[in-house]
């Protein structure tokens, strides 16, 4: 009777394994956000062939499907893959081989870091980024005579943090064949006493050549990149501004397997790029994703080259400018929205964005579902707001701790109240797209979330949160680098969420950022990351 009782036991083990699904990866013992319609959350889900076949609880999922591979949770919390709707990916990657200047706390320590890597790197032309003078305790902008003392051959040009605005010494200058009197539409070359002071801004930093990477230290910029991001929990990142042959070199990258990274790629506002692409199409593979235009409607605020309406409060008569002019803008929406291709236009004054939301709003008459960006829409006038309705704001929630500290004072007290208005701009349209804008601001999706929902710096300042009421809640930030990001690069049907016949792209943090006490948030380690089903990080 044992000997019966054993057979038959065996028979049904087998029979019982024939039932169950085979799938390539199981993880159990999850806290995980789904972040579907309900916002549900779920103990265990199965990928198969690099997609998610199934959710629910460990019964559920154990039950039905065999596997080689589970992966006990130990109750984390798990989220759909972290997604950056502003970024500049290709560009993080090639800072890693210049001078890091971001974090220096005085021009004296730019010098320094530029010395260092001079004397390491031995360069005919030294460039770099990341330096603020705001960060400095004397905020106004450097001077070259330091630059040309220490580098009176070697020509230098390092760009300021946001990008819009340089700082070159007279070697530079002599090759670009730049003088008192050069003068260009959308820039500025600052002068003193007559005499220029080596600080570039806007379009003026297009007489630099500087020159072209090689195609290895292309390759090495994406890979380096790559890495980066897979550290801190992104699986797909948005590019604003590449060229055909970037975009190129990604996909070949992506196709040989040495490029896991997602990238919905924003072609650069240029006559090649716009005349190739917007005549060939939307490309579109599982991993490349190319569909949209960068396009600079102004400068930025802390260069004082953000377009506003009234004068800089902290600049009697200046207003900024449109680095590109208000003719050119509305041929080049006109050309886009008769194309299939997404507009996306960096907009920091609310001249700037009135301008392109009255734009876009009269182009895209009786065009649905096109959902044309704004980027940054970092000032807006109180009364433009409602432009909002019909067009999506892509946000960047770490550029208003970074700027809190000076902002108020380059536009005042009353038009900072539609500065960083993050809540009030989700209210319009029902969606934001988060971001940070790297290597402008640090890579980490946590950052974003944190000045997203806590509003504070990295040292807890201010206490009650800068303008608090603008907040997001923690939801709608979850959604605002997941689903919302899927949204606005029109792939919400395969990614963005945990759901069935989704991209398996998730990530496993070591507290859940949902819940925990928000000075926790930004400290919080990233454990795995997963790109397919596959273990990237």
């Amino acid at each position: 009777m044992k000997k019966i009782f054993l057979v038959l036991l065996i028979v049904t083990s087998i029979l019982s394994c024939k039932k169950q699904e085979k799938a390539d990866l199981i993880v159990i013992n999850s806290n995980t956000y789904t972040v579907n319609s309900n916002f549900d959350k779920v103990e265990s889900f199965a990928i198969k062939d690099g997609k998610f076949i199934a959710v629910g609880t460990n019964k559920e999922i154990q039950e039905k499907y065999a596997t080689l591979k589970t992966i006990d949770a130990k109750s984390k919390p798990v989220y759909p893959g972290f997604i950056d709707a502003h970024c500049h990916f290709y560009r993080l990657g090639l800072l890693q081989q210049k001078v890091n200047l971001v974090g220096t706390t005085s021009y004296d320590n730019v010098l320094e870091k530029l010395v260092e890597f001079q004397k390491e790197k031995n360069t005919s032309f030294i460039t770099g980024r990341g330096w603020d003078q705001n960060d400095w305790e004397t905020k106004e902008f450097p001077t070259k005579e330091k630059l040309d003392a220490l580098f009176p051959k070697i020509p230098v040009a390092i760009r300021r943090i946001d990008g819009h605005a340089m700082l070159v010494n007279q070697a530079a200058i002599d090759l670009a064949k730049i003088t008192v009197d050069s003068k260009i539409e959308g820039g500025e070359f600052l002068k003193k006493e007559g005499k220029l002071t080596g600080v570039l801004i806007d379009n003026a930093m297009n007489f630099i050549k500087v020159p072209e990477p090689s195609k290895q230290e292309q390759i090495q910029a994406l890979k380096d990149a790559q890495k980066i991001c897979f550290d801190l929990g992104l699986t797909t990142v948005d590019d604003a501004g590449l060229d055909k042959q970037v975009i190129e070199l990604i996909d070949s990258l992506q196709q040989t397997g040495d490029l896991k990274m997602r990238v919905y790629a924003m072609i650069s506002n240029n006559k090649k790029n716009l005349d190739y692409y917007l005549k060939k199409g939307i490309i579109k593979t599982e991993k490349l994703h190319v569909r949209s235009v960068k396009v600079y409607a102004d400068g930025a605020l802390g260069s004082r080259g953000a377009a506003l309406k009234d004068a800089y409060s902290d600049k009697k008569g200046h207003f900024g400018a449109l680095v590109n002019s208000y003719d050119n803008l509305q041929s080049l929406a006109k050309r886009i929205a008769d194309s299939e291709y997404q507009m996306n236009t960096h907009a920091i004054g609310d001249s700037a964005n009135y301008v392109m939301l009255k734009t876009y709003n009269e182009v895209l008459k009786n065009k649905e579902n096109r959902r044309w960006r704004i980027e940054h829409a970092q000032i807006v006038d109180l009364k433009d707001f409602h432009h909002f309705k019909n067009i999506l704001p892509s946000i960047q929630p770490t550029h208003a701790t970074s700027d809190m500290y000076w902002a108020e004072d380059r536009v005042g007290a009353e038009r900072i109240k539609g500065a960083y208005a993050y809540k009030d701009l989700l209210n319009q349209y029902g969606k934001v797209a988060l971001g940070t804008d790297f290597p402008i601001e640090n890579v980490s999706p946590l950052y974003t979330y944190y000045a997203a929902t806590i509003r504070k710096d990295l040292k807890g300042y201010p206490e009650k949160g800068y303008q608090i009421n603008n907040a997001l809640s923690r939801e709608n930030a979850l959604r605002g680098m997941t689903i919302w990001n899927a949204y606005a690069s029109f792939e919400e049907t395969e990614k963005g969420s945990i759901e069935v016949g989704k991209l398996a792209d998730f990530v496993i943090l070591e507290n859940d950022i949902v819940t925990v006490n928000g000075k926790e948030i930004p400290n919080t380690k990233v454990l795995a990351t997963y790109v397919n089903g596959e273990q990237v990080k």
